[in-house]
């Protein structure tokens, strides 16, 4: 996930293509995480950030059979032909198309399109047996830098799960023998690197090769009690 990957020093293209959106400055209440544990399973919530890591985590824990699933794929790309399976609508507003989907999938249709389109936003709810994944059926807000948006939650997504693998890489770095955690990420962006050949690029170009350069705050409070980690960025 992007945030493990971030203080693991990991900036990949799916670090930077999660930071492609944001311009200089700070930007609170990112990544929102919150959890409880409840008898034998863990109840999480989470903000929008996470949905398509957790989406393709918890397909491939799932087998060949096919999946019902319902949900939304949002892009700016049309991918009606892209799409295998079926569609129940298609919705374009200011350029934002959104697919409805409510049909069975095979797991490794699903993943290889996601691998495709990195940047498009699977908003899909779906159960296995050992999880039950609901998500909103909406697009994301974009983010501004600021005071913070008082509106933000973790209640995008929310995830049932009485499996440990699963939450390996959302709670990295920390054991999951917590009652209650919730997580909060600030994000900021001191510095633009612009590619070395800028010159000769396009603008929507400079803007997609270009990276953000700053620190990420991560607050945990565990059990009710506070830990705050940072981690230096390039991506």
């Amino acid at each position: 996930m992007i945030i493990k990957k971030i203080f693991e020093g990991d900036f990949d293209d799916e670090v930077h293509n999660a930071f492609v959106k944001f311009s200089r400055g700070e930007f609170k209440d990112k990544y929102l995480v919150n959890a409880k544990k409840q008898a034998n399973k863990w109840a999480v919530k989470t903000g929008p950030e996470y949905v398509n890591s957790l989406v393709k985590v918890c397909l491939q824990r799932l087998g060949d059979e096919e999946v019902s699933m319902t949900g939304i794929i949002v892009s700016t790309l049309d991918l009606r032909e892209e799409i295998t399976f079926p569609i129940v609508k298609t919705g374009n507003f200011q350029g934002i198309r959104k697919n409805q989907i409510n049909t069975e999938i095979k797991p490794n249709e699903l993943i290889a399109l996601m691998e495709k389109f990195p940047k498009v936003f699977f908003a899909l709810s779906f159960k296995g047996k050992d999880f039950n994944l609901k998500i909103k059926a909406k697009a994301p807000k974009s983010g501004k830098p600021g005071k913070g948006d008082e509106d933000a939650k973790a209640d995008f997504c929310t995830l049932k799960t009485n499996e440990r693998g699963i939450l390996t890489d959302l709670f990295f770095d920390i054991d999951l023998d917590w009652k209650e955690i919730s997580i909060n990420h600030t994000i900021k962006i001191d510095g633009i690197v612009y590619p070395d050949d800028m010159d000769n690029l396009k603008p929507a170009e400079v803007r997609e090769q270009s990276k953000r350069k700053g620190i990420i705050v991560r607050r945990l409070i565990v059990d009710g009690k506070e830990k705050v980690k940072e981690a230096n960025f390039v991506a």
